[in-house]
């Protein structure tokens, strides 16, 4: 019982010091809820509460800051192992790939409107380059029958030419097939996340004189619903 007094006696003079009770169960070894129990009705002064304040605030952002690396090293470990189950791609997986691509992004065939050409859209350049092999090693697009546009809002101050140079770049196409290039009017209440200095806007990708291959898509489509038992 005289070690318990003392204790409490110790206890309560290191927080009067403005200690937290992390900090005092480091220097008497007790129980948090005896401890709780001694120090409750100890006042602290004002410096010694905006030193324990701060003290948590640090902890907080410690704390968070720990949380974030450990799932950003998460998140690369699930990425790598879930990249490696993804075996060679056949040139019918490209096929379902490239149909899918266009059923998300692409043009519709609609009954009151049926002459819709070939015409894909998308910010992402890895989606377009997968885009425009689809066309190239499953459809037999010819280069010469694709036209480029690139639509991006106008308060981002990138020139014609450097649009024009990124573009050409992602898509192995010559720099003189990007020379349509539209700037939007800007919405001021827009929320997009996507609109930083390495933003360069949307690319559009059209077929020449391919309404009927729109068709052709839009009846793959069909099947891929049809053999997903969705039709």
């Amino acid at each position: 019982m005289r070690a318990k007094t003392v204790q409490k006696a110790e206890a309560i003079e290191l927080r009067k010091k403005g200690l937290s009770y992390s900090e005092i169960l480091d220097e008497i070894h007790v129980s948090g809820s005896s401890l709780s129990l001694w120090l409750h009705n100890v006042n602290l002064k004002n410096e010694h509460k905006l030193r324990l304040i701060e003290k948590g605030d640090a902890a907080r952002r410690l704390g968070s800051a720990t949380l974030k690396r450990m799932r950003i090293m998460r998140t690369k470990e699930i990425v790598e192992r879930s990249r490696l189950e993804i075996g060679n791609l056949s040139k019918n997986d490209l096929m379902l790939i490239g149909v899918s691509l266009h059923w998300a992004e692409g043009s519709k065939q609609k009954e009151n409107d049926p002459s819709k050409e070939v015409v894909f859209s998308n910010s992402d350049p890895r989606m377009i380059k997968i885009y425009l092999k689809w066309l190239n090693e499953c459809l037999g697009i010819h280069p010469g029958e694709i036209v480029f546009e690139i639509y991006i809002h106008e308060t981002h101050k990138k020139s014609i030419a450097e649009l024009a140079s990124y573009w050409s770049k992602v898509t192995e196409f010559p720099i003189l097939k990007f020379s349509k290039v539209y700037f939007k009017k800007n919405k001021v209440h827009s929320f997009r996340k996507n609109r930083g200095l390495n933003y360069s806007g949307v690319l559009r990708i059209s077929v020449r004189k391919s309404t009927d291959l729109n068709r052709k898509i839009m009846g793959w489509i069909e099947g891929i619903c049809l053999q997903s038992g969705v039709a």
